[in-house]
């Protein structure tokens, strides 16, 4: 043996390379370490790799870039160890489907996105839309890495761009799980359902220090961009109560959803029709066209096991919509609810109605309508806040949507308030009613007004009279069977019957086929 040969270091064997393989997984998925980790569960929060955990199969998930580094050399970043760049990237299984997700690492440099923290997740959204398979992102992150720069910023635009690629091919799903400010936020806004986590999570473009130096408001992080605050404002679909409750949601959620827009949504039913006559149904609308009921007992009592997903619970309450089952086939619903304002249409409801309907109708989920609306809220606070325009993005999305559509008009459906909830002439394809209901311009109170106000005032009991014209309103203008009697209405059904009526329809629009004109999009009113 020579100097030189002595001089040199022996090769490692394979089983050598594989021990230091393990070693280095093993130090990168600890993440920023031991006292970082406890300090993220010290605030209520569980970690990037548990948070996943939660939501796929854990035997399943594939890390993807796990050994990523970032190549940034300024204020003290060369040859700085960020393991896995300050984010979890991978795809995995639920109930034997194929989700690809990224989360978050605030253990590692407070989760900030940079160069290649942004590339982990661009490259696995590109997977998604490749696959064809949901994306979740689980945000927890200070922001842009401030060291990066410029490079920090073109990782969200790269990030927005892949949100916009995705939108309406394969379900995206947000969990705001953390701190998630600035641009940042546009990320989930882009993305179709937002949950957030109560007590940890925190959503907006500009933060409580800078208002108060704008301003000189004062106001808490949890007040300003908080789940309660982002649920009111109508940005956030879902409040979780912890990190395990959102994995819990987000699963619920990707049940009823397809892998992608080439797909029906996943069926578990038995392949027979379920209906029976539900007698409750009978008497749940009160005798007086006045009083207020709660439409969510109704809507339970029509679907599966009485399970329905209710979407954006505390926005715009005045009316409903979320997923439920019949028959084991996912439908999207949407209602008016007259326990709120009378069900009445505004400015926010519009908005929230319109968005659903879209989603529904990118991934072949089919629209039951459970219509009792007394119109448009007047006001000038609406006219001001462009109640027109917004109106008309229900217009838009019904008339454009090609699903099966079926609505049930069980009490009021009056004004461009009928037609916005889709009637007839929007598009649905089935159109039933219960016999206690009324169709017209407007309501009989209001039309006798204005229609019969000379023989009302000439009249010797002007009470009297008024009371004789709006029941005649009532029987020869407003009921359901004129519009019957012009085709408008396919049916005219018991109360009981309509969960048979709702089976029969979707079992036998199941194969509906629609061809519109040809175009790159329409133009919703914004």
């Amino acid at each position: 043996m020579t100097m030189r040969d002595e001089g040199k270091a022996r090769p490692q064997t394979s089983r050598e390379k594989i021990e230091q393989l393990r070693r280095t997984k093993i130090h990168l998925r600890r993440g920023g370490g031991s006292e970082r980790i406890e300090r993220q569960h010290q605030s209520g929060k569980l970690t990037a790799r548990e948070r996943i955990s939660m939501i796929v199969e854990e035997e399943t998930f594939q890390e993807l870039f796990l050994f990523a580094r970032h190549r940034s050399t300024a204020f003290g970043m060369a040859g700085k160890e960020l393991p896995g760049e300050g984010v979890v990237t991978g795809t995995g299984t639920y109930n034997g489907r194929q989700v690809f997700v990224a989360a978050q690492d605030f253990t590692v440099i407070g989760g900030s996105v940079g160069e290649s923290h942004a590339d982990k997740i661009c490259q696995t959204m590109d997977l998604a839309l490749k696959c064809g398979a949901p994306f979740v992102c689980i945000n927890d992150s200070g922001g842009a890495r401030i060291q990066e720069g410029i490079d920090a910023l073109s990782g969200y635009g790269r990030i927005f761009y892949r949100n916009i690629l995705l939108s309406g091919v394969v379900p995206q799903i947000s969990i705001i799980a953390g701190p998630c400010a600035g641009g940042a936020a546009y990320s989930p806004a882009l993305m179709d359902f937002i949950i957030m986590v109560r007590g940890t999570a925190e959503m907006f473009i500009t933060g409580p220090q800078v208002l108060r130096q704008v301003t000189g408001e004062e106001i808490t992080a949890q007040e300003l961009g908080g789940p309660d605050a982002q649920m009111s404002s109508g940005v956030a679909h879902f409040i979780a109560e912890s990190d395990a409750d959102a994995a819990h949601i987000c699963k619920q959620l990707l049940s009823f959803l397809p892998a992608n827009n080439l797909e029906d949504p996943p069926s578990y039913g038995t392949g027979e029709l379920e209906f029976f006559p539900d007698y409750t149904l009978d008497t749940v609308i009160p005798d007086n066209p006045r009083e207020p009921y709660d439409i969510k007992p109704v809507i339970q009592r029509l679907v599966d096991n009485g399970e329905f997903l209710e979407i954006q619970a505390s926005f715009a309450p005045n009316c409903v919509i979320g997923f439920a089952r019949i028959d084991g086939h996912t439908v999207g619903m949407v209602a008016n609810q007259p326990a709120v304002m009378a069900g009445v249409l505004d400015i926010n409801s519009s908005d929230k109605i319109a968005g659903f309907v879209r989603f529904c109708n990118a991934f072949n989920i089919p629209l039951v309508t459970m219509i009792d609306v007394p119109g448009f809220l007047p006001g000038t606070e609406q006219e001001r806040g462009g109640i027109i325009r917004h109106g008309a993005k229900m217009l838009f999305a019904y008339g454009a949507t090609t699903v099966p559509k079926i609505s049930i008009i069980l009490r009021k459906a009056y004004g461009g308030a009928y037609l916005a909830m889709c009637g007839k002439d929007l598009g649905a394809d089935r159109v039933a009613a219960w016999p206690s209901c009324e169709i017209a311009v407007m309501g009989p109170e209001g039309a006798v007004n204005i229609i019969f106000r000379d023989q009302i005032q000439k009249a010797e009991n002007a009470v009297a009279a008024r009371e004789d014209f709006v029941r005649q309103y009532r029987e020869e203008f407003a009921s359901p069977y004129v519009g019957a009697a012009r085709n408008l209405i396919d049916d005219i059904i018991e109360p009981n019957e309509t969960r048979r009526y709702l089976s029969l329809a979707l079992a036998s629009l199941r194969n509906k086929r629609e061809l519109r004109p040809q175009k790159k999009h329409g133009l919703l009113p914004m």
